[in-house]
Parts: structure tokens; C-alpha cells; sequence
């Protein structure tokens, strides 16, 4: 195509015309200068900010106050005493940010591969791709380690914001106006119910949130054949921030793309027959280009997007969700102000914008097509909500656990497109306000009963339909005293500062009551304190990695190793690697979330397992409250460990499907250390048995829920509870004491529901069997370990034969050699690494490398290839041009 053809006008679809509406003096008419929109207007030396920096400018600054001024009103951190860590934000994504600052600067024994501090071993890459990649994570290195809440709340805040910057540019690109609306139009995207309810605690969404406006820009620019190297790079961009959220914002920018390709009305050149086939020639090119841009920056972001795709092949699978469309009551009650749900979708927009939208399809000042066009995509998109095919097109044909509509924010984004159509040129004609009114209302009537209704919504609703009812007459009064030479250009101002009010205010309102519903109705975590510093402190003063590791127990909030450090079992990431989980809870291990969130087990046979050499424990001496920060008393036992690498002779047999946790332990160390009863009686809620006296009992119940105790003096009596809830938690083994010198064991079980116990609930540790075999392990196995970021070594006793046995879980991507052989995919033994052994082989090395990073480096290669192809094409391009 001869590039006259390319050019397409620098106007919106064709819309200077009015679709054979008139039109009369507009709002942006009336206003002063120093408010109003051009298409190609800049900055003068001494004048304002060109339209196209300050409505960005100010819908950043608009949407950081608001956020903040929500968050203070909600006494919620960091503008008051109330922990804001709920659900994953303070067991997930907060303790990752804390880690990810520390490896940056240096301070972890793990890189970019590999991360030893969690799960006894894991792929941290593609933890990195799933919650770490955003350019905006880099922030937290300039806060310190114990303000990690306050860095994590500023990278949220500053996605946020440029999620109103990117959207307010966008509305300005698509066709000129106030720039004031702009911005608040703007700030309505970056705080929507979505990000209110959703995005501020899932602070990876917020990618999306920022690729989805400039992802429509990428579509901009290549319908009108410009900026060819800058779109797949803002695309590379988006998708290496979170791929996630970026795959639904492109198919949003898609639905964005087709729309204005079907409504523009491109100019013809000369030459060609006519002007509908110079259309669609333009309306084709355009859509390869955008497909062009597509491509290569996937194809520059898949040496991390191929990680983590890979990477979930793997993970522990969470149970099949069935999708349930959320009732149409439910659905238009999220419309509206101060509603929360993660079962239902979160559109509030706020109601002076939503009004603007509604009044699209009524609005003639704009041409039919754009109005037809807009109003289908809006109606189809919402559609797609409902429908189980199209949802599951929205997420990548998985039905997601948890919160179901995670695409909302497109919705959003949509809506707001069409209010910035519909007010650019000029507040909406009476008639088109009395029509969007009237939807508007009924969309309120009609969602009254909905159980997600709040106190404040109608409140909150009605008096900010007030105040945009009011901006509408002042600046229709603007307008006709305007046209008949009065003084009255003050009205227009008014009416943009009253539609400001309106939408901030409720808005606010509405960020307040979502914080204050999710701290009362899900589970939290209390903020980071003096309990946290006591344990890092523990934990730094006895590492000694790889001697042995350091568990640091249980500290509130999850994760716990991340926080204080440490190289335990304590690990939650949609990434947990099937292995880990089974694994883990095949010995006795409890977990949440499904099993993604594998917790740690005091147990001195598992601790020998993994070579925990230093166990912290952890005494609270206050109660933990949403306002405090909580307060323990820790301690630190070391106790002898074998190495980190142990020789064992090959197994002697597999483990069966019906062999208990205790049966397992054993298998793995290689010894008998627990005396299984086999005959143990359950009468009611009592169970029944013999030990040998002063052996630990222990008691394994995973799927049981509420308390146990040991009956008699020398057991002491003191309840242990258990947290099974199958198939989301599995509860670890505990210790209920000590058998007395009778040998009898009697268990009193007070269940909170029906009790599920498996056929071998109680095990009795001798301690003296387990001491003897420490000792053996700990003769042949390494005499010295030395770790690097991703790679062991282990020097053997010579003549060692069996396998080497490294205490990590065998997960895709280990790679291991004996002597000097060349490396392999490493062996399994019961679950861990291993190494064959032939007895000439004094040392054993293990590397880890993420599977996919030399697929996805290549695809990459191939991207970046293509991209400077599209460099040299394009300059010759314009070397042609005269």
C-alpha cells in the first residue's frame, strides 16, 4: 500500500459531522481557554500544560488523592492503626514484595531462578512473572525492610494513578473536549468498583488496569499506521507486568479495535475506484498492524510468559469451578455506590459517569455509527459476562477460583469511552439526558433487592445524581446565555467543578464502605511489627544455610520465611508446584488454599528430612487485633541434623497409596522410628490405644476440624487444635504429649463437625530410634555443602553408593551430575532430589533452570528479530517518501 494510502486523518471517525444532527455552542465552546481541548494545541513557553499532559497530570493527582482520602476515612494503613492485609494481599503478595526487595538488593541466598527460603526449594522465576514483574515493583527498594506495608500501599497507589493518567490520554486521543472531564473521566476508570474492590488487594491486577487504555492506544496507532515500534513495545510491556490481566486487556483493546475500525470513515486517495474500498483496504491494514504489534510483543515478553505458562502445567491443581452467572439483580446492584462482592461483577463507574454513558445511544449530536457501535460493544461485552463460553474466553478457558469476574475493569473502561463520546462535543441535549436518566433510574429500581445493596448506596446515589443533574442545567445555561452574548462563562466552570464533587464524593464513599465490608466479612492478617522484627532477628543470628536450614515457624500473616527469612516449608503462590504439595502432605504437612499454600510441621522427623537444623517458636503475648501490631516472645532450638545432602541405599520399596504419614517419614529417612499401634479403638469421640511409655504421641488427623487431648497427668491436658476443612485445608500433624509409664493412650476429640480421621491416626515417636538415625544419615552423607543462587554441591564420602538425596522437592528444572558426568534431569526419591551413585563419584552438583527459559529466550530472539525489522522497514519507508 503507497503510503498516501496509510494516512488516515487525525480526526476521530469521521466525526466532525454530526450525523446530520445540528449542533449548537458546546460546553468546550463556552469555557476558557485555559480549559478547553485541541487537537494539535502544546504548550506555549509561558502558557498552560498542552490538554494532552494536563488531563493526565490531573487524573494522576485526582485519583492518588482520592485513594488516599478513602483509605484515611477507613482508618485503614497507612492513614490509620487498621491492617489492610487481607486475604492473599497479607499472605501472598506483601510477603513476595518483601522478598523481592531483598533480593534486589542483594540480600537473599536465592536469584531470579531459584528461591530457597520457600517451599523448601522453588521456581522463583516464575513466581517473578506472576506477582513481581511490574515495572512499578522495582519501588520497594526505597523504603526499608520494616515499612514493607508502606511500599507495597505506594506501588498500588502509583498503578492506580497511572491507570487514570493512561485512560485520560486515551479519551483525548479518541476525540478532543474539556480536558477537566477528561481527567475525571479518567480517575472513574482508575477507581472503579474493579480496582475498589479487587485491584487495591490483588496489586498485580493493577497491570491491567494500566495495559488496557494503553493497549487501545497500541490499537489507535496502528489503525492509523503510526508509532509501529513503540506499540509492541508497549505491548512487551504490558504483558511482562502481568500477563494475566494483560491477555484480558488485550482482548478488551480487541473489542476497542474493531469498533473504531467498523465506525471510522477514512478519506480516500486519489486513484483509487472508490471511497468504501479504500475503507476497507485501510480498515484491513489496520488490523494487520495491530495483529503485527500484538505478536512481536508477546513474542519480546515470552522468555518470562513461557516460565510461567509452564510453570502452572505443573502447579498443584485447585478443584474444577463451575461457573454460575450471578443474578441480573446482583449484576446491575454493582452499578451502583458502596456494593461488594466476589460474586458478582464490580461495575460501579460512578454514577455522573455512568449517566454520561447511558446517554449515548440517545445522543444525536453523535454520529449513528459511533453511537450504534459503542452502544453494541457496551451491551455485548456485558453479555459476555453472563455467558459461560464467553467467560471463559475472558480467562483463558479456566474458570477461575475465588473471584470469577476478573475482566470487569474492560467493562469499565468501555463505559467510559462511551461517556467521553457522548460529552466531548458538549453536555448532551435535554432529551438525551432525560433518556440516560431514565435508564439510569430504572437500572436503580430494578437493583433494590439485591442482596449486595448497602446502607450507603442509595444515599450515595441519589446525591450524586443531584449534584451531575445540577452541573447539567448550569452548563446548559452556560451554553444559551453564551449564545445570546450574556455574561455567564463562570456556569460552565461550576458545572465541571460540581461534576468533580459528585464523582469524587461518592467515589470516596465508596472506597470507604468496600474497605470497611472486606475487613468484617474475610480473613485477614494483622499488620507487620515488633512479632515479625523479633523473629527476623531470631532467624539472621542462627542462619547458618546450607549447614542446615532455619525454620522460622509460625508468625501471623503466611509466608512466613519471606517475611523474616529462613528456609522453611512455608510457601503460597498459584505457582506451588504439584510435587511440593503432594509431597509435603504425604508427610504430615498441613496447607491452605487448596494446597498452594504448603505451612510449616514441628516435627523432629521431618526436620530431619529437610535438615532443619534451628527451629524458632513463637509465644504471642498480646492478643492479635486488626488495629495492633502484635507482639511475641520468640525462641530459637537447634537440635543435630544431617547434612543437606544424604546418601541413601535405593528404595526398597514405593510408597502405597494406603501408607500413612508416619509410614512415609520412615520410607524417606530409611528407619523405624515410630511405634504404630495397631490396635487402636475409637468409642464416641474417644480413641484408645498403647505405647511405649515416654514416647511422644502424635496425632495425624488432616481432614479433621476442632481439638484433641491427651488424657492423664504426665500428658498435661492441654487441648490442640486442628483446622482441616477438605478439600482448602488440610491440617498437619501434632504432638499431644507424652505416654505416661502405664503405656495407655486415651485421646478425647471435641470436633466441630463430623469426625474424619484415616485408618492410622496416632503415631508414637521413640526418640532414641530417630537419634540413631540422624547419626547414621549424618556419617554418610556430605562432609561439606556449599549452595549458590540456584545450584548445590555436596562432596561425598568416597566409595559412597545409592542414590545422593538433596531435601529439596523434585520440581521441573533440576538438573544434577555425580563426578564429573555431564548433568541431567535429576532422579526422585520419594519426592526429592536425587543422584545415582556407582561409588567412584566424590561429589554430586545440582543446578536448577526454569523450564521454558531457553523456549521462551528463543522466542524472544525471534520477536526482537522481527521488531528490528520493522525499524529498518519503517525508515526506508520514510527515506521513500518525498
Amino acid at each position: 500500500m503507497p503510503p498516501a494510502a496509510e494516512t488516515v486523518r487525525d480526526e476521530v471517525d469521521g466525526e466532525e459531522g454530526d450525523g446530520g444532527a445540528r449542533r449548537g455552542p458546546g460546553l468546550r465552546s463556552v469555557l476558557p481557554s485555559f480549559l478547553r481541548s485541541g487537537r494539535r494545541s502544546g504548550p506555549s513557553p509561558r502558557g498552560p500544560l498542552a490538554p494532552a499532559a494536563a488531563a493526565p497530570l490531573a487524573a494522576s493527582l485526582l485519583t492518588a488523592a482520592l485513594l488516599c482520602l478513602a483509605t484515611a476515612l477507613s482508618r485503614t494503613y497507612p492513614f490509620g492503626p487498621v491492617t489492610r492485609n487481607i486475604v492473599d494481599l497479607g499472605q501472598q503478595y506483601l510477603p513476595f514484595h518483601a522478598y523481592w526487595r531483598a533480593l534486589l538488593l542483594g540480600e537473599t541466598h536465592g536469584d531470579a531462578f531459584l528461591n530457597w527460603n520457600s517451599g523448601f526449594g522453588s521456581n522463583f522465576l516464575g513466581d517473578i512473572g506472576t506477582y513481581l514483574s511490574s515495572p512499578f515493583d522495582v519501588l520497594v527498594v526505597l523504603f526499608p525492610a520494616d515499612r514493607i506495608e508502606l511500599a507495597l500501599y505506594v506501588v498500588t497507589a502509583a498503578k492506580i494513578s497511572a491507570a487514570g493518567a493512561a485512560a485520560a490520554l486515551l479519551l483525548l486521543r479518541l476525540r478532543p473536549g474539556p480536558w477537566p472531564v477528561a481527567a475525571v473521566l479518567g480517575t472513574a476508570y482508575a477507581l472503579s468498583g474493579w480496582t475498589l474492590n479487587y485491584g487495591a488487594t490483588v496489586p498485580m491486577w493493577l497491570d491491567g488496569l494500566v495495559a488496557f487504555p494503553l493497549l487501545c492506544l497500541v490499537g489507535e496507532w496502528s489503525r492509523t499506521a503510526r508509532r509501529p515500534v513503540l506499540g509492541p513495545l508497549v505491548v512487551a510491556l504490558a504483558w511482562i507486568a502481568n500477563f494475566y490481566t494483560a491477555y484480558m486487556a488485550t482482548l478488551g483493546a480487541a473489542v476497542f479495535l474493531a469498533v473504531r475500525l467498523l465506525t471510522a470513515e477514512e478519506s480516500a486517495t486519489a486513484g483509487q475506484q472508490t471511497a468504501g474500498q479504500s475503507n476497507a483496504r485501510q480498515r484491513i491494514a489496520g488490523a494487520l498492524r495491530a495483529a503485527r504489534s500484538v505478536l512481536i510483543g508477546i513474542g519480546l515478553a515470552a522468555p518470562l510468559v513461557v516460565v510461567v505458562f509452564l510453570g502452572t502445567k505443573v502447579a498443584d491443581p485447585t478443584p474444577v469451578t463451575t461457573f454460575a452467572p450471578a443474578a441480573w439483580t446482583d449484576l446491575l446492584a454493582r452499578f451502583l455506590p458502596a456494593t461488594a462482592s466476589v460474586a458478582s461483577p464490580a461495575l460501579f463507574i460512578g454514577t455522573p459517569a455512568l449517566a454520561l454513558a447511558l446517554t449515548l445511544p440517545f445522543n444525536r449530536a453523535v454520529a449513528p455509527r459511533v453511537r450504534a457501535g459503542w452502544t453494541a460493544a457496551v451491551v455485548l461485552v456485558t453479555l459476555s459476562l453472563q455467558w459461560e463460553p464467553t467467560h471463559l474466553l475472558w480467562h483463558a478457558g479456566a474458570s477461575p477460583n475465588g473471584i470469577p469476574y476478573r475482566q470487569t475493569f474492560v467493562l469499565s473502561g468501555l463505559l467510559l469511552i462511551a461517556a467521553w463520546l457522548s460529552v466531548a462535543q458538549g453536555v448532551p441535549r435535554p432529551a438525551a439526558l432525560l433518556a440516560g436518566g431514565a435508564l439510569l433510574g430504572a437500572l436503580a429500581l430494578a437493583a433494590r433487592g439485591s442482596v449486595d445493596i448497602d446502607d450507603w448506596t442509595f444515599p450515595a446515589f441519589l446525591a450524586a445524581a443531584a449534584l451531575a443533574l445540577v452541573a447539567a442545567l448550569l452548563a446548559h445555561e452556560g451554553v444559551r446565555r453564551n449564545a445570546v452574548r450574556t455574561a455567564g462563562r463562570f456556569l460552565p466552570v461550576l458545572a465541571v467543578i460540581l461534576f468533580v464533587v459528585a464523582q469524587a464524593g461518592e467515589t470516596v464513599v465508596t472506597g470507604k464502605r468496600i474497605e470497611e465490608q472486606q475487613r468484617s466479612e474475610v480473613s485477614w492478617s494483622p499488620r507487620t511489627g515488633p512479632w515479625h522484627a523479633s523473629a527476623a532477628r531470631e532467624a539472621a543470628r542462627a542462619d547458618a544455610w546450607p549447614r542446615y536450614r532455619t525454620d522460622p515457624g509460625e508468625v501471623p500473616g503466611g509466608n512466613d520465611v519471606l517475611l523474616v527469612g529462613g528456609q522453611g516449608a512455608d510457601y503460597y503462590s498459584s505457582l506451588t508446584a504439584d510435587v511440593t504439595s503432594s509431597t509435603l502432605a504425604s508427610l504430615g504437612f498441613g496447607y491452605y488454599a487448596k494446597g498452594r499454600h504448603p505451612v510449616t510441621l514441628d516435627n523432629p522427623v521431618t526436620d530431619a528430612l529437610f535438615s532443619i537444623g534451628t527451629r524458632l517458636r513463637s509465644e504471642p503475648t498480646e492478643p492479635v487485633r486488626q488495629d495492633a501490631r502484635p507482639r511475641a516472645k520468640v525462641t530459637a532450638t537447634t537440635t543435630p541434623v544431617p547434612p543437606l545432602v544424604t546418601v541413601r541405599p535405593r528404595e526398597a520399596r514405593a510408597p502405597r497409596p494406603g501408607d500413612s504419614a508416619f509410614v512415609r517419614q520412615e520410607l524417606l529417612l530409611g528407619a523405624s522410628v515410630y511405634e504404630l499401634p495397631r490396635d487402636t479403638r475409637r468409642t464416641g469421640r474417644t480413641l484408645t490405644t498403647r505405647c511405649p511409655a515416654g514416647s511422644d504421641v502424635w496425632f495425624w488427623a488432616p481432614e479433621y476440624k476442632g481439638s484433641a487431648t491427651l488424657a492423664g497427668a504426665e500428658a498435661g491436658g492441654a487441648a490442640v487444635d486442628f483446622e482441616g476443612k477438605p478439600p482448602s485445608v488440610r491440617a498437619p500433624m501434632r504432638t499431644l504429649g507424652t505416654v505416661p509409664a502405664s503405656g495407655e493412650v486415651r485421646i478425647d476429640l471435641l470436633p466441630e463437625a463430623g469426625i474424619r480421621l484415616p485408618s492410622q491416626p496416632v503415631g508414637c515417636l521413640v526418640r532414641e530410634r530417630l537419634d540413631s538415625a540422624v547419626r547414621q544419615l549424618t556419617t554418610t552423607g556430605a562432609t561439606r555443602v556449599s549452595a549458590g543462587g540456584h545450584g548445590v554441591t555436596a562432596e561425598l564420602p568416597p566409595g559412597s553408593t545409592g542414590v545422593a538425596v538433596l531435601a529439596a522437592p523434585r520440581i521441573s528444572g533440576w538438573r544434577c551430575a555425580a563426578g564429573d558426568a555431564e548433568a541431567v534431569p535429576a532422579r526422585a526419591y520419594q519426592g526429592l532430589v536425587a543422584v545415582p551413585l556407582d561409588g567412584r563419584a566424590t561429589k554430586v552438583g545440582c543446578t536448577f533452570r526454569p523450564p521454558g527459559l531457553r523456549l521462551g529466550g528463543a522466542v524472544g530472539a525471534a520477536a526482537l528479530l522481527a521488531l528490528a525489522a520493522t525499524v529498518f522497514l519503517r525508515r526506508r519507508s520514510l527515506r521513500a517518501r518525498p
